[in-house]
C-alpha cells in the first residue's frame, strides 16, 4: 500500500485547491468529509472521484470495517496524518474524506413532476443554505434552485450541514433567475414570494403547483423577481418580531405544505 506523504504530491494540491469556489466551478468537483457523509455518498451512488484515507484512521479514529471494504471498491488514496490534516476542513478530523463530482449542467435541468418547486433567491448564509438544503429533502422534494447570488452550494460548511441531503437533490443553479422563473410560469406554475409586504398568510395558499420563493436573509426576494410573482405570502407573526431566520421560515413554510398532504 503507497501512502502519500508529501504536500506537492499533484493529488493532495489539486485536493487543497477545491476549498476555493473557483476551483470547484473549474473542475466540477467538491469535497465530503467524515465517516457518515462517505458513508451516504456510497449508499446513494453519489460520483465519488476518489477516497481519502488517513494511514492511521483505522484505529485513531475508528472507521467501521464494513465501511472499509466498501471504500476499497473505489480508488482509495491514503495518505499520512499530517497531510491528511493539511487537506482536512474540520478541527478534528475522522480521517476520511472522498472528491464529488457533481451534476453537469445538462443534468440541472427542472422537473414539472412535483407539486411545489423551492426557488432561493439570494441566501448567502452557507449554514442557512445547508440547512434548507435538508429540509427540502425532509419533505421528499427532490429539486431546488439557486439564485447566482446565493452562496455556494457545494462550500465545505453548507455541504456538513445538509448531512447527506445534497445527494438526493437536484441542485439547479440558475444564472439568470428571472427567465428560469418565465420558464417555470410557461409550464402552469404560479411564482408566490415570501414578503413583508402582504396581508396573505402561508395558510390561505393553495401549494399545488407553486414555485416559493424564498429571499435574501437581510432583504427579502429581490425587486426583479417580485415584479414576475403571481402572489406573495408571509408567516403571520404573533410577537413583535417582524421576521424569522430564513431556515426557519422554510422549515414552516415546507411544513405547511407536509400538514396538507396528510389530511
Amino acid at each position: 500500500m503507497q501512502v502519500i506523504t508529501s504536500k506537492d504530491n499533484e493529488i493532495i494540491k489539486s485536493i487543497k485547491k477545491l476549498k476555493e469556489k473557483k476551483y470547484r466551478d473549474q473542475t466540477g468537483e467538491y469535497i465530503i468529509e467524515g465517516i457518515k457523509l462517505v458513508a451516504e455518498a456510497i449508499n446513494e451512488n453519489a460520483k465519488i472521484s476518489k477516497i481519502i484515507v488517513c494511514e492511521d484512521c483505522e484505529t485513531d479514529r475508528g472507521i467501521p470495517k464494513d465501511l472499509m471494504y466498501e471504500i476499497a471498491k473505489y480508488d482509495c488514496i491514503y495518505v499520512s496524518k499530517k497531510i491528511f490534516e493539511s487537506i482536512s476542513d474540520v478541527n478534528t478530523p475522522q480521517g476520511i474524506l472522498a472528491v464529488i463530482k457533481k451534476c453537469s449542467l445538462e443534468e440541472q435541468k427542472v422537473s414539472y413532476n412535483e407539486e411545489l418547486i423551492v426557488v432561493l433567491d439570494g441566501v448567502q448564509d452557507p449554514g442557512n443554505l445547508g440547512t434548507i438544503l435538508r429540509t427540502v429533502d425532509s419533505v421528499n422534494l427532490k429539486q431546488i434552485i439557486l439564485s447566482a447570488k446565493c452562496a455556494d452550494p457545494y462550500n465545505p460548511k453548507v455541504v456538513r450541514s445538509t448531512m447527506g441531503a445534497i445527494f438526493r437533490l437536484n441542485i439547479i443553479e440558475s444564472k439568470n433567475i428571472i427567465e428560469t422563473l418565465k420558464e417555470i410560469k410557461k409550464n402552469k406554475y404560479k411564482i408566490v414570494a415570501t414578503s413583508l409586504e402582504t396581508n396573505e398568510s402561508i395558510y390561505g395558499l393553495d401549494y399545488n403547483k407553486k414555485a416559493i420563493i424564498i429571499g435574501n436573509e437581510a432583504n427579502g426576494v429581490s425587486k426583479e423577481v417580485l415584479e414576475i410573482t403571481n402572489e406573495k405570502v408571509k408567516i403571520p407573526m404573533l410577537g413583535k418580531s417582524e421576521s424569522l431566520n430564513v431556515a426557519v421560515a422554510t422549515g414552516v413554510i415546507l411544513y405547511e405544505y407536509v400538514r396538507r398532504k396528510m389530511e
